[in-house]
């Protein structure tokens, strides 16, 4: 399957490693073989700088050429929608860095424009692909540490030195660049919340800097969760159950879940298997995914994507944000 990126900045230089290095070990499923820029003279720079055969100059150029089999979007939040749209108007089946859309209108859009096309779409949330999400889940329902009654996630890095991050008009914030995280993070493991409650503090332009997130199931289970944009946090998960708890390292990149008995010895520890980066599992089950004729992929379902944006949208509502992009009443 030839893959082509749309979008020349840093996470489509990720995409473009993790195919080269898939490549390298054998994979012969997935070619590197374009990329599109706004400009010719940045796609051909990023195409030699990256080792791609063909560079185009437009998204619209890369989209009419048939070699193409499927595109990965590494374009800012606010321009997902247009571009997904753009990709299915052609007929190439979209892996989407996440977020998938800036709101769940944008998303029941696409996903109903993509089934009427048979277009596969899917949001490229590279959690929701590794083998750690099963390898967690399969400790967690083990019963190691009885039921579980309570988790805590947090995910924040220094940032605001990038300009999408601050920029209304770029969808900038904490909570759609890594709040997703953690929200992915709890869906995972304790499925959809009864309850969501969401307090922010605001960078300058109007953008959310901290989030403060409460999820609550009727059972009782809660989920405690943090997410920054100006500042490094230590990226931990916590389970806790009524015979222990377990933590995960880097809710971003699983890399071990630890399991601790009450008195905080640790009784189990589980590390992450051998990754090229860590993205090569959404790509692989892509590539799978076109292969039988799917409209969307087994590990981010449509749905599951449609809820995140729906429990994001409320999140913002209570935060007060909106973005410049979602005043456009765009409809497929």
């Amino acid at each position: 399957m030839k893959l082509g990126i749309l979008g020349a900045g840093f996470i489509a230089r990720v995409m473009s490693d993790t195919v080269r290095q898939m490549v390298a070990a054998g994979c012969k499923d997935v070619e590197l073989y374009a990329v599109a820029a706004r400009d010719q003279d940045r796609a051909r720079a990023f195409a030699a700088q990256e080792g791609i055969p063909h560079a185009y100059g437009s998204y619209e150029a890369m989209l009419e050429d048939p070699a193409v089999d499927f595109v990965y979007i590494a374009t800012p939040h606010s321009h997902h929608y247009r571009h997904i749209k753009l990709c299915i108007d052609h007929g190439k089946a979209v892996l989407c860095e996440k977020p998938f859309t800036v709101n769940a209108r944008q998303a029941e859009d696409i996903f109903r424009y993509a089934r009427a096309k048979g277009v596969l779409v899917t949001e490229a949330i590279w959690t929701r692909y590794q083998p750690m999400r099963e390898i967690i889940g399969k400790v967690l329902h083990s019963g190691i540490i009885g039921e579980p009654k309570l988790m805590t996630a947090n995910l924040g890095y220094a940032m605001l030195d990038k300009p999408r991050i601050i920029d209304p008009a770029l969808a900038g914030g904490a909570l759609l660049d890594v709040g997703i995280y953690a929200l992915n993070f709890a869906e995972m493991f304790f499925g959809d919340p009864d309850g969501v409650q969401g307090l922010c503090t605001k960078y300058e332009t109007g953008v959310d800097l901290t989030d403060s997130i409460t999820l609550t199931w009727a059972d009782g289970r809660a989920a405690h969760l943090t997410a920054a944009a100006n500042a490094h946090t230590d990226r931990h998960g916590a389970i806790y159950g009524d015979k222990g708890y377990l933590v995960v390292t880097n809710i971003n990149n699983p890399q071990r879940v630890e399991v601790f008995d009450p008195e905080h010895n640790v009784i189990q520890s589980v590390d992450c298997p051998p990754q090229l980066t860590g993205y090569e599992y959404e790509v692989a089950e892509m590539v799978r995914s076109l292969e039988e004729g799917l409209l969307e992929c087994p590990s981010m379902p449509h749905r599951d994507t449609l809820r995140m944006m729906q429990v994001m949208d409320d999140l913002r509502a209570q935060m007060g944000i909106r973005y410049p992009c979602e005043d456009v009443d765009e409809v497929l």
